[in-house]
């Protein structure tokens, strides 16, 4: 009978108990709160380390892992993992990319999209830190309505499709750009135009496209020259998707009438804080920035992260006898 296995779970915070007790069925779990400096020196006595996204397991961290068989994350998107690296080391990434059919109800970054789109055109956290202050001049804060906007939603997958159905229901006019879908396949309510119709048209523009090399910095100077004068944009896909020098530009010559972003290009950089937009976003209520929240809900944590820990069990069961390694002894973790 082989070994069981040492996996670290290196963001354990509210970890479902139906996932732990998956994975112990194969393996010495360790549940750790790290950071990136923590993770570095704590990766080597494991095969299988399990993350969220506040750490980046780049080349540096999978030089020290030399027993690591493998990388899960309950995502989709995994800029936050080096994969072409993983692929030479035989490392497997394990993630929710490609489960369509269980992602289908995993719907919190959707409605985190409509979320801030009412934030925006409603002026919400304005109206809020107003009346923090004392105030309450109502007609300050009149803003818009999604009924009888419309919206363009870039990129037509599992997101798209779950936001065009939300856009509906608030009796939007929806617009969708895709290369990969064809108009067969879109619901009666949506049109499917070219980009450039589609930002020229919109009121609002919402981007859900995934990062990859044919993707990263798609969303340029030459889009935002194209879109709707007084257009808001919503990004909660991936910070890399879009040249923020360029949304700087529009948000400050007012040629945009206002973005909300759930991500940013180097989301784990340590000089964070000094990034343009954010500094942007402390002076003007039009820019509306929050920190990677898409998925970060109760329900779907639990959901994916059961739903993961199934298909680890499952990946490592169908591995030979060759799976064991000596148990190493379990050791207190914490963020240094």
């Amino acid at each position: 009978m082989p070994c069981k296995v040492d996996i670290l779970i290196v963001e354990s915070h509210d970890f479902p108990a139906e996932a732990l007790a998956s994975l112990e069925e194969i393996g010495n779990v360790q549940l750790a709160d790290l950071d990136q400096s923590a993770l570095a020196e704590a990766v080597a006595g494991f095969d299988v380390i399990w993350v969220r996204l506040r750490n980046q397991i780049h080349r540096d961290i999978l030089n020290k892992a030399t027993r690591l068989r493998a990388v899960v994350t309950p995502t989709t998107g995994l800029n936050h993992i080096d994969v072409d690296e993983a692929e030479r080391r035989r490392i497997q990434v394990l993630s929710l990319r490609g489960e369509t059919e269980f992602l289908k109800n995993v719907r919190a970054t959707a409605e985190l999209t409509i979320g801030v789109m009412l934030a925006l055109l409603r002026r919400i956290p304005a109206a809020v830190f107003h009346t923090r202050g004392g105030g309450w001049e109502r007609d300050r804060f009149r803003g818009g309505e999604l009924f009888g906007k419309t919206v363009g939603v870039i990129g037509y997958g599992r997101l798209g499709r779950l936001v065009a159905g939300y856009l509906n229901a608030f009796g939007s006019r929806v617009l969708a750009s895709d290369p990969n879908v064809r108009s067969s396949e879109v619901e009666p309510f949506v049109e499917l135009v070219p980009m450039r119709e589609l930002l020229s048209s919109a009121d609002i523009v919402t981007i859900h496209v995934n990062l990859d090399h044919t993707t990263e910095g798609f969303f340029g100077q030459s889009e935002f020259e194209s879109i709707k004068p007084g257009a808001l944009l919503v990004n909660t896909s991936r910070g890399e998707l879009l040249d923020e020098a360029a949304l700087l530009t529009a948000l400050q010559s007012g040629h945009i009438g206002g973005a909300a972003l759930d991500v940013l290009r180097n989301e784990q950089n340590s000089n964070f804080g000094l990034n343009p937009l954010i500094e942007y976003s402390r002076k003007h209520e039009n820019l509306l920035i929050t920190p990677h929240i898409g998925g970060c809900t109760t329900e779907s944590m639990a959901k994916t992260e059961i739903f993961l820990a199934e298909k680890v069990v499952r990946a490592f069961s169908a591995e030979d006898n060759g799976l064991g390694r000596d148990r190493i002894e379990p050791r207190v973790l914490a963020i240094s």
